[in-house]
């Protein structure tokens, strides 16, 4: 899956970074400074490869570096849009076959290639409807799969807060198992960058307030226009309008302020510097970078997030936006203040799994369909995201215990690593199986899909769907279930060449429980007994099966 970032710089003029995440910043740096992109857009198709371990597509970014020197604001959203349209007409020219595009393509990889696009901050409903009509006039076989968060035949991330339903189930599984608070019944302060306008922090607002009440007090928000303040927490409902009529935080009513709160615009130095310090300066129990720039802490400022005694100003961070903090940066604040972190390749894993839904259900049906019944698959993908969500952060606590000394970044690249080595062993495994045996394992398949999709179009796949996409949504299937349930030591500790075989004989071992558990639930056994031998069963009847064979 392919991730487009528009950048916009006052000294650069177009160039292109492999990826797909768009996400157009407007700012003026020198050239020296916009050097630092490629390692920026490096760093975040990473970073999209480790997050996309439990969905079939690939990871990657790219990046547009445009020339917006003395131009408008309305003059740069139009370069901005020009920009889109001419990445997307050049990903097409390597992508649809014509007797033109054959002659000019320089063609590396000796087969057809798929990819498909996703957006990020930025990217406009416009954008998006353009780019799928585009593929379409191009000749792109799948050209609703084209392109994810389309606004009417799609899950636009926004609207339904994707990525923030799963940054939330990664705040409360931290909150519980590293500061041992319970937030449906404790409360707890956290303070948040990533204005209420903005994707990621506005539902992370709305699903806080949603979830926890008057528990969740955000003492402080900052974004682009300034921040606010409240040591007793800001109030929500101000918050909601904010959120509701789409406004940057300078927008908060002093009148909803209370006693010791304050409204800081970034309109003057005063403003900036508060501005750019709150989350450093503010304590809280959680801090969430939900919006703001890359590498804003790194290993030459990341003391300013401890206070004067060294304990951090927030002991949980929770990284709803890409890269905020450097790798380096992670490592001090978790060595000098044992500060726990949630790395972004987990905690904001939820646009991607909703993205690779969207594809396979553009691949499935129709937009008429998929409009039909929209509603339902929205809900079932919400619930299977939130799922992947659940079963990473617990395993993501059960595996520091097992990895003493590590810190949580290094045990959450150790699990997507895991899932990725196990993922492409069994991939090259499906190419050598007999198409009977691959097609013996759709249900693994047909079990990833919701519901509704898989009932109403499961019968399509073999037709619509590439056959490398089946055999790699197997893979990926297998491989985190593999993972999330035994944990990544056992899988690691399986020799290479025997990763394959071992996960696929997990699979038929977990069908045999299922088995099991249908024989169980039809005898006399007292009803609590038989729910402990079917737990027993679920956690580790399949593991125990493979060591017994």
């Amino acid at each position: 899956m392919l991730d487009l970032s528009c950048f916009f710089f006052g000294c650069f003029a177009l160039n292109i970074c492999i990826g797909f995440d768009l996400t157009p910043h407007v700012c003026s740096l020198s050239l020296q400074q916009s050097a630092h992109q490629y390692d920026e857009c490096y760093g975040l198709a990473y970073a999209q490869q480790l997050k996309n371990k439990d969905i079939p597509e690939g990871g990657s970014k790219a990046v547009n570096l445009i020339n917006v020197n003395g131009l408008s604001e309305s003059g740069a959203n139009f370069v901005m849009r020009k920009s889109v349209k001419a990445f997307t007409d050049t990903i097409l020219d390597l992508l649809v076959d014509t007797e033109e595009t054959k002659k000019q393509r320089v063609d590396i990889v000796g087969k057809r290639e798929t990819l498909y696009l996703g957006p990020d901050e930025q990217v406009t409903p416009e954008d998006i409807e353009w780019i799928v009509k585009r593929a379409a006039l191009r000749g792109y076989d799948t050209p609703n799969a084209f392109m994810s968060s389309k606004p009417k035949a799609g899950i636009n991330h926004k609207e339904y807060g994707v990525t923030s339903e799963g940054v939330n189930i990664y705040l409360e599984v931290a909150l519980r198992k590293a500061l041992g608070i319970n937030p449906t019944k404790d409360a707890f302060t956290i303070k948040m960058t990533g204005g209420p306008d903005g994707d990621v922090a506005g539902n992370e607002i709305k699903i806080l307030i949603r979830e926890y009440g008057e528990n969740a007090k955000i003492v402080g928000i900052a974004d682009h226009s300034g921040c606010a303040e409240d040591p007793r927490g800001l109030d929500h409902s101000e918050l909601l309008r904010l959120v509701d009529k789409n406004l940057c935080i300078a927008n908060f009513r002093d009148i909803m302020l209370g006693e010791n709160g304050v409204v800081h615009h970034a309109t003057d130095d005063e403003g900036v510097k508060a501005r750019n310090n709150m989350h450093n300066r503010l304590e809280a129990d959680a801090f969430v970078p939900a919006g703001g720039r890359p590498f804003t802490i790194d290993e030459h400022n990341y003391r300013s997030f401890l206070k004067a005694d060294g304990s951090p100003s927030s002991p949980l961070i929770v990284e709803g936006a890409n890269l905020f903090i450097t790798a380096d940066a992670r490592q001090k604040l978790f060595d000098e203040a044992k500060v726990v972190i949630v790395k972004d390749s987990s905690a904001n894993k939820g646009g991607v799994v909703t993205s690779s839904y969207e594809i396979i259900a553009a691949m499935l049906c129709s937009d008429e369909e998929f409009n039909d019944n929209k509603e339902a698959i929205t809900r079932e993908v919400l619930k299977k995201l939130k799922e992947l969500a659940h079963l990473e952060a617990e395993l993501l606590f059960r595996e520091v215990d097992a990895y003493p000394g590590c810190a949580l970044p290094e045990v959450s690249d150790i699990i997507s690593n895991s899932i990725n080595a196990a993922t492409d062993a069994i991939t090259a495994a499906l190419k050598e199986m007999s198409k009977e045996d691959c097609d013996s394992l759709l249900p693994l398949f047909r079990a990833h899909l919701p519901p509704t999709l898989a009932d109403m179009a499961f019968d399509r796949v073999s037709e619509v769907v590439p056959e490398q996409y089946i055999k790699g949504a197997i893979a990926s299937c297998l491989a985190s279930k593999f993972v999330y349930k035994e944990g990544s030591k056992f899988v690691n500790s399986q020799p290479e060449d025997a990763l394959a075989k071992v996960a696929l004989r997990y699979a038929e071992k977990e069908q045999e429980m299922a088995k099991l558990n249908e024989v169980l639930q039809d005898t006399d056994i007292p009803h609590d007994e038989k729910e402990r031998i079917i737990a027993l069963l679920d956690a580790g009847g399949a593991r125990t099966a493979l060591t017994m064979t």
